[in-house]
């Protein structure tokens, strides 16, 4: 079964309300909508990061309540149904949730947008802790480690950890450079990425920060909070991403961002400078303990979240226009080579606006299919696709399903 975190435009179940987030049920095959089961409006776009547990219930915010939602078959019609809540305690602020993820002791962590941390254990005691002092805000997501979590703040980087009397701790913090402002491409003014670990038993932490004529790639010892290595993270590429990094060992993929046109309800005021060209491009970049090497730059326009499948060592993602910049409605799957950079796969899958791609996040099956939202509509792409079957070894994308699902 297919699980998504949609956006409704018009939502009912809480009162009438415009953008509204949903949990929607997807059929595996045709991709059709089969449930869906609206949240409580939080926020601007009232979406936040969540996940899956080990019995493939959405774990998601909603409000200041942590709820796990899944789905079954009820008399042959498919329901998703809210199994547990658990209210969290005054967490001395009013912000809407950043994000929720486990960490390797499956507890649940979780951030405001105004920078309280906490984590649920076993037992379900609730602990938290204002990072920053309340001067710092969280637009992307946290990511769990195996004892703690990784936070990134519109000033710093935070590795945070429980202790042993059930106390939320810090065990290091370090500043990074957020520029002058918001650059365009960019959702809100800092680093636009999620904290990616990586590296052998996930020793490394990388970022991207927000310099204003170069961002850096910044690299960190988990432990210590130490510097393993720092250099720019484009040379040839838009100066600027909201994307996360890429990781597969010790090997980092990272794409640029600058100059793409997110909806004006997407961003948090305006951008320095207001307006620049979406160029496009992605880089790849190794890291060892002495340090970091670019490998290599092309000028690909990644226009969703890309996705690595390490069986052909491909990295997939939708982008627009043609690879010699013209065509700027056609929105396109594409198949980078991860070792050398080219071009493998360009399938075309439908035009702009209504097929915007948006920087969403996709997923690729564990039978090679591959699924990506866009503006308007859920997508199913496979060697198969369309046919109600699912290939039973991996192959290439190559066929459109028949019918994506519309979203409400």
């Amino acid at each position: 079964m297919v699980v998504g975190l949609c956006t409704k435009y018009l939502g009912v179940q809480h009162g009438l309300n415009v953008v509204v987030p949903s949990v929607a049920l997807f059929d595996p095959h045709s991709a059709q909508l089969l449930a869906s089961r609206e949240l409580r409006k939080d926020g601007l776009l009232g979406g936040v990061y969540g996940y899956l547990d080990e019995h493939d219930r959405v774990v998601i915010a909603e409000g200041h309540d942590i709820v796990r939602i899944g789905y079954h078959n009820a008399n042959g019609r498919w329901v998703l149904t809210e199994e547990t809540r658990t209210p969290l305690p005054d967490l001395g602020t009013d912000a809407p949730m950043a994000g929720v993820a486990p960490d390797g002791e499956d507890r649940v962590w979780f951030a405001t947008k105004d920078s309280v941390v906490g984590v649920i254990d076993h037992d379900g005691r609730v602990s938290t802790a204002r990072l920053g002092g309340g001067a710092e805000s969280i637009a992307n997501g946290l990511t769990g480690r195996p004892d703690g979590a990784s936070v990134l703040t519109s000033h710093a980087l935070y590795e945070v950890a429980l202790t042993d009397d059930g106390e939320v701790t810090t065990s290091w913090r370090r500043d990074y450079d957020r520029s002058s402002g918001r650059k365009p491409g960019q959702l809100s003014w800092g680093s636009g990425t999620t904290p990616t670990v990586f590296g052998e038993n996930g020793q490394w932490v990388a970022i991207v920060d927000n310099r204003d004529d170069s961002p850096q790639l910044r690299v960190f010892d988990v432990a210590t909070g130490a510097d393993v290595c720092s250099m720019p993270a484009f040379e040839t590429s838009g100066p600027g991403t909201e994307n996360s990094i890429i990781a597969d060992g010790a090997t980092l993929w990272i794409p640029s961002t600058y100059g793409f046109d997110y909806p004006p309800l997407a961003v948090d005021g305006p951008s320095v400078p207001a307006d620049a060209p979406y160029t496009g491009g992605l880089t790849k970049i190794e890291v060892t303990a002495q340090g970091c090497t670019r490998v290599w730059e092309n000028n690909t326009r990644i226009a969703t979240l890309p996705m690595l499948t390490k069986k052909d060592h491909t990295i997939w993602a939708l982008s627009t226009g043609k690879a010699d910049g013209s065509a700027e409605h056609e929105v396109s799957l594409i198949g980078v080579d991860a070792e050398t950079g080219a071009e493998t796969h360009r399938l075309p899958i439908g035009l702009q606006p209504f097929d915007a791609p948006l920087q969403l996040t996709g997923m690729i099956t564990p039978a090679g299919e591959f699924w990506q939202a866009t503006a308007t509509r859920l997508l199913r792409v496979g060697a198969d696709a369309g046919t109600g079957t699912a290939p039973s070894s991996y192959s290439p994308p190559n066929r459109l399903s028949s019918s994506g699902a519309t979203f409400q």
